[in-house]
């Protein structure tokens, strides 16, 4: 796995994308040309690039991927879908409804969605939604928070310098300069901050938007409950950015396992069991300001795409979704990345590195650190960036298919046997690069 092939065709491939793309990449993953992998095939937990190494996939699309790689039940709903035709532009399509009612049912702050494309799309959605309906400009982000790629989110993801809370620093060019005002930026897992910051902006401030599972940073007891009660008592909107924990952490996402419900949230990732499709739920009365019937109200809030609610990839939601509903799915999912923290925290003391594994059910990474990770600042003072590259490129050459230093994805495909590998070949690179310190 992953060795003993030759490059030529990988080689080939990152050569003409470097002439294609921008960096020769598609987004923002990038590997150094000798770690690319360019995938020809996927299938459950396993991918195989195009010169035939095979690697187990913890990547997985990001997270979409919560069945593996080409379930049959997805395949099967897609092709017969696809076949119905791909897209028609209509008010409406009977398979988008039925995707709608399941997130409904299942998430306890939906009450009424709306599609759209992208995780990004569906924070930006919500964001626009919480100030159309509040009537003011200013919202709330934690440092470190990271909501998709659009002007607000890319606010304090990656700040390179701390600032004073709540100034807020763009971590990119292009995002006009007058914007910076209108965010304000708390830390993590800190409620006297937050109440501090609301507080003195109250008048302004339409919306907390708050990824429940910071990245992989856990909430602390009672960090969620202080936010539900801070917004609420100053009238401002509490959005769940829910892109990577919706239907992966619980049926009812972070909602149902932390037992905190917002006014709004964003859905990407699991909803569209690998294709493009997003959505912002949340209270009707909120969402009935993006009803067309009201676009000549001075308070309709536009909420539009030419793909939204796709019929094939909402055939591919609805397919996901009814396999994660099965007896025992999130106990498994859940004891999965148990596994693998307490693995590697085992591995830790073994070598003598002061190793933490975060995350939660099954989103597992681990951090080389010196004390508690509670937030950005923490995590940027303890954590060993250097060692979790080298660790990160190791797997990679060895069989396993990591976003070196970021979260993990485990899916229902993987098994035991999988995990087992997995852990052999962490085992062997922790004994590498220790014996090389």
């Amino acid at each position: 796995m992953g060795t003993g092939q030759g490059r030529e065709r990988t080689e080939a491939v990152v050569a003409r994308a470097r002439a294609a793309f921008a960096g020769g990449v598609l987004g923002t993953f990038a590997l150094p040309d000798e770690l690319a992998v360019i995938p020809a095939r996927g299938q459950g937990s396993r991918l195989w690039d195009v010169d035939g190494r095979e690697y187990i996939d913890y990547v997985m699309g990001s997270g979409p991927l919560i069945l593996g790689h080409a379930h049959p039940a997805v395949v099967a709903a897609v092709a017969a879908e696809a076949a119905k035709g791909s897209h028609f532009y209509t008010p409406m399509n009977e398979t988008a409804l039925r995707l709608a009612e399941r997130i409904v049912a299942a998430c306890p702050c939906a009450e009424s969605v709306k599609f759209v494309n992208s995780g990004a799309e569906a924070t930006f959605a919500a964001l626009r939604l919480a100030r159309g309906f509040t009537g003011r400009d200013k919202i709330l982000k934690f440092e470190g928070g990271y909501h998709g790629h659009h002007d607000y989110a890319q606010m304090s993801f990656t700040p390179q310098v701390p600032a004073e809370f709540p100034e807020a620093q763009p971590d990119s060019a292009g995002i006009p300069k007058v914007l910076a005002g209108q965010v304000l930026v708390a830390p993590f897992n800190d409620a006297d901050a937050v109440e501090k910051i609301v507080r003195g902006h109250r008048d302004d401030l339409a919306a907390v938007i708050v990824e429940p599972l910071q990245r992989e940073i856990p909430p602390q007891p009672g960090f969620l409950q202080a936010l539900r009660a801070i917004t609420t008592r100053y009238g401002i909107l509490l959005i769940f950015d829910e892109v990577v924990t919706g239907f992966r952490l619980a049926w009812g996402g972070a909602q149902e396992r932390y037992g905190v419900v917002p006014d709004l949230a964003a859905y990407g990732k699991v909803i569209g069991g690998g294709y493009p499709l997003a959505a912002v739920a949340g209270r009707r009365e909120i969402l009935a300001l993006s009803d067309p019937a009201r676009r000549r109200d001075p308070g309709y809030v536009c909420v539009t795409g030419t793909l939204n609610g796709s019929p094939v990839a909402a055939a591919a939601g609805l397919a996901t979704l009814a396999e994660l509903e099965k007896p025992g799915v999130y106990a498994a999912l859940q004891a999965k990345g148990d596994r693998m923290r307490a693995a590697v925290e085992e591995m830790g003391r073994r070598y003598g590195l002061p190793i933490r594994g975060m995350g939660e059910g099954s989103i597992f990474v681990f951090h080389v650190v010196k004390d508690e990770i509670k937030d950005y600042r923490t995590l940027q003072a303890f954590a060993d960036r250097a060692f979790h590259q080298q660790f990160g490129a190791e797997l990679i050459r060895n069989g396993i298919f990591v976003y070196p230093g970021q979260k993990n994805y485990i899916s229902l495909a993987h098994t035991d046997a999988d995990l087992d590998q997995t852990l052999q070949v962490y085992d062997a690179t922790f004994r590498k690069l220790t014996a090389k310190a």
